[in-house]
């Protein structure tokens, strides 16, 4: 196996609609992954055929299969299904791994230009391009920070992953991890460049029980995450003015005001919290792009390649 090869897990319930597209670009990349372990986490619909078909003629692709459990479940599920991917590598082997979701387009040099710039800097830990939506023939940005990868296509430094301890099983993983790595000295960021614009074929937050449930759960993965009421009213704000238009950012923060009502579960790691909240305040006051390149700089001396890695919940 090279120095310089990437596995891919892709959680997998009832994807016919979009895997194939998902499945060419990823088989049409310039470099190509030395694994693609996709898991079939109860698919009810022609997810398995369509996978199956793949399989067969790339022998790159592993199919995973787990029993169905009735229902699609996305944030905790999703990281489940994760794990039954990663029970099936050897991680040592490979020096990249991503969790890619079954619902984009990417670019063909997608794979290759993030390791290109992992290799150039190497406090970079986790990263990702940018998604695009394709409404009425127009591409429309989602509007992510370049602070976080993005969560349907989560690429990270094999050696990183492991130090954070993988993924946690809440509805915030996906920024959690960010967030983590930034506390323990790494890099997490994004790019919107040409060769790294990928198309997301499903609206943000759409996958189970619609667009507004989505943005609800939003809200109470940011309360989960310790994530402080005005950074929250500002991030909900900055979400009303995109699609469904102020109602999805109005369910963002009720999602979140109704779990802190409800006296909701809170994250364990109380330090990851203050980290987490502090870094808020600082881009509420000067900006997220000054704040990240201020903490990035900061922490240099916290990235420690001998670190012992973080107990990883792949049995839970």
């Amino acid at each position: 196996m090279s120095e310089r090869s990437y596995v891919i897990i892709s959680p997998c319930r009832d994807e016919e609609e979009f895997m194939k597209q998902t499945l060419d670009t990823v088989v049409g990349q310039s470099e190509l992954p030395a694994l693609w372990v996709i898991v079939d986490d109860g698919s009810t619909d022609a997810s398995p055929q369509i996978m199956d078909e793949y399989a067969a003629k790339y022998d790159f692709i592993q199919i995973v299969r787990r029993e169905n459990r009735g229902f699609r479940s996305v944030g905790p599920g999703v990281v489940d299904t994760f794990y039954a991917g990663f029970k099936a590598i050897e991680p040592d082997k490979y020096q990249y791994i991503c969790k890619l979701d079954l619902d984009l387009e990417l670019p063909e040099r997608y794979f290759e230009t993030l390791m290109n710039k992992m290799e150039e800097n190497p406090r970079i830990g986790t990263c990702s391009g940018k998604p695009y939506n394709r409404i009425n023939g127009k591409y429309i940005s989602e509007r992510r920070g370049d602070e976080m990868s993005v969560g349907m296509t989560k690429f990270y430094r094999m050696s990183c992953f492991k130090q954070i301890g993988g993924l946690v099983r809440e509805v915030m993983w996906d920024a959690i991890d960010s967030h983590r790595c930034r506390q323990l000295g790494w890099i997490a960021c994004s790019w919107d460049e040409p060769e790294l614009r990928f198309t997301h074929l499903r609206i943000m937050g759409s996958s189970q029980h619609g667009v507004i449930t989505g943005r609800m759960r939003h809200g109470f993965g940011q309360f989960y995450m310790g994530t402080g009421p005005l950074y929250m009213l500002a991030s909900s704000i900055f979400r009303m003015l995109e699609t469904p238009y102020v109602i999805g950012g109005a369910a963002m923060y009720w999602g979140y005001i109704k779990s802190f009502f409800n006296g909701s579960q809170r994250m364990e790691d109380k330090e990851l919290r203050k980290f987490i909240r502090r870094y808020q305040w600082q881009c509420l006051l000067q900006g997220k792009k000054s704040t990240t390149k201020k903490w990035d700089a900061k922490l240099r001396t916290h990235w420690d390649l001998k670190r012992l890695p973080l107990p990883m919940p792949v049995d839970q």
